[in-house]
C-alpha cells in the first residue's frame, strides 16, 4: 500500500512547482510593473533633495525596493497559508519585504559589513528613511491593488450570477413551453380526427379523399409540432392545409383567405399558435352554423412610436362569441405561449364582428 500510495503522489509533488510558477507569471502583469516602476521613479524624486547620493544610484536602490515588494505581494497572493485570510498575507508580506530589501542594499554596500554599516550614521538615516518610505507607498499601493481586485471580483460575481439567472428563466420557458405544446397537440389532433369520423359515419363519398388529405396534412405537420425555431411562414402552410381539408369537408359551408406580408414569413412564431385560432374559428364559429362562414387570416406590420408591431388576425364569420363560453385549452394556453416567446408586451384580443362572428388577434413586438 505504501509503494502504490508514493507511486501516485509523485506526479502530484512534480506537477505543483510548474503550476505554481505559470500563476506567477500571470499574477506578475505588465500594468503591475509599470505601476511599481512609477512608485519608484516617485519616490526617488521626493527623496533626491535629502540623500547625497546620486539620483542614478538612488533610482536603482528605489527600483531594486519597489521590485522586490512587488514579486512579495505577487508571491503572498499565489501562496498562503489557509489559516490566513490572503490579503492579510499579502500585507505582511509588503510590511517585511521593505525593511528587508532596504537593508540588503545597504549590507551589499558595505561588503556585508554590518558594524560597518551601523556605525554610519548617513546610511543608518538613510535606511529608515528609504525604508519607511517605500513601506508607505508599497503599503497604500498593496491596499488599492486589494480593493481593485475585490471590486472586480464582486462585478464578475454579479454578472455570473446574473448570467446564471438568465440561463434558468430561459430554461423555465422552454419547459413552459414544451408543456404547453404537448397540451396543444392532442387537443388539435383529436378534435381534427373526431371531424374526419363525422364525415366517415355519414357515409359521405368525400370519406376517403378527405382521409387521404389528412394523412397528407399530417405528415407535413407532426415535423413543425416540436419545431424550436418554427416562422410565422411555416404556421401559414400549415393553416392553408388545415383550411383545405376543412373545406373538403364542407365545400358549401366554409370560405377562407390567407394573407401574410412577405416581410413576415420569416419572423420567429409560436408552432401551431395561429393553428389554433384558425382551429378554433372552424370548430366553434364556423361548425354550429347552418350557413357556415367565411375565416380570414392576415399578418401584417403596423409603424409605432416604440417600434414596429405585429399584427396577426384570424376573423370569422360564424356563430360568434357565446355569453356563457370559456375559453378552451388552446386558447387560454396561448396568451402564456406568446408571453413566453415575445414577453409580457404580447397580448391576445377577442371581440364581435358585425352582424356576427368573433376576431381574434394577436400583438407583439418582433423584438421580444
Amino acid at each position: 500500500m505504501d509503494t502504490k500510495t508514493s507511486k501516485l503522489a509523485a506526479p502530484a509533488l512534480a506537477i505543483a512547482p510548474a503550476g505554481f510558477g505559470r500563476r506567477l507569471l500571470v499574477e506578475l502583469t505588465m500594468r503591475r510593473i509599470g505601476i511599481a516602476l512609477a512608485a519608484s521613479v516617485a519616490l526617488t524624486l521626493l527623496l533626491t533633495p535629502i540623500f547625497i547620493t546620486s539620483f542614478i544610484e538612488l533610482l536603482g536602490r528605489t527600483v531594486f525596493v519597489g521590485m522586490t515588494l512587488l514579486i512579495a505581494f505577487t508571491l503572498a497572493g499565489v501562496w498562503h497559508p489557509s489559516w490566513l485570510p490572503r490579503w492579510v498575507t499579502q500585507v505582511l508580506a509588503v510590511a517585511f519585504a521593505a525593511p528587508l530589501a532596504t537593508l540588503a542594499i545597504y549590507v551589499l554596500k558595505v561588503d556585508g559589513d554590518l558594524p560597518a554599516f551601523f556605525h554610519s550614521e548617513e546610511r543608518v538615516s538613510g535606511f529608515f528613511f528609504l525604508s519607511i518610505s517605500a513601506l508607505s507607498i508599497g503599503l497604500v499601493l498593496a491596499l488599492g491593488a486589494l480593493f481593485r481586485e475585490r471590486d472586480a471580483q464582486v462585478r464578475a460575481q454579479a454578472l455570473m450570477f446574473q448570467l446564471e439567472k438568465e440561463t434558468l428563466q430561459r430554461q423555465a420557458a422552454d419547459a413552459r413551453l414544451s408543456v404547453l405544446q404537448a397540451q396543444i397537440e392532442p387537443h388539435f389532433l383529436f378534435n381534427t380526427l373526431a371531424n374526419v369520423q363525422s364525415l366517415i359515419e355519414s357515409g359521405s363519398p368525400r370519406a376517403v379523399p378527405v382521409f387521404k388529405s389528412l394523412i397528407a396534412y399530417l405528415r407535413a405537420a407532426m415535423p413543425q409540432l416540436h419545431q424550436s425555431a418554427a416562422t410565422l411562414g411555416n404556421e401559414e402552410g400549415l393553416v392553408r392545409s388545415y383550411l383545405e381539408l376543412m373545406l373538403m369537408r364542407m365545400p358549401d359551408r366554409l370560405e377562407f383567405s390567407v394573407d401574410i406580408a412577405d416581410d413576415l414569413r420569416s419572423i420567429r412564431f409560436p408552432a401551431m399558435a395561429l393553428l389554433t385560432l384558425v382551429e378554433n374559428a372552424v370548430r366553434h364559429g364556423i361548425d354550429p352554423s347552418e350557413e357556415g362562414g367565411r375565416i380570414e387570416v392576415t399578418a401584417h406590420r403596423e409603424a409605432g412610436t416604440k417600434g414596429d408591431t405585429i399584427c396577426v388576425c384570424v376573423a370569422d364569420t360564424g356563430i360568434g362569441m357565446s355569453e356563457t363560453a370559456v375559453p378552451g385549452t388552446g386558447l387560454s394556453n396561448l396568451q402564456q405561449r406568446l408571453n413566453a416567446f415575445y414577453g409580457d408586451g404580447a397580448v391576445m384580443e377577442l371581440s364581435e364582428q358585425t352582424p356576427h362572428g368573433l376576431r381574434a388577434e394577436l400583438r407583439f413586438s418582433e423584438a421580444g
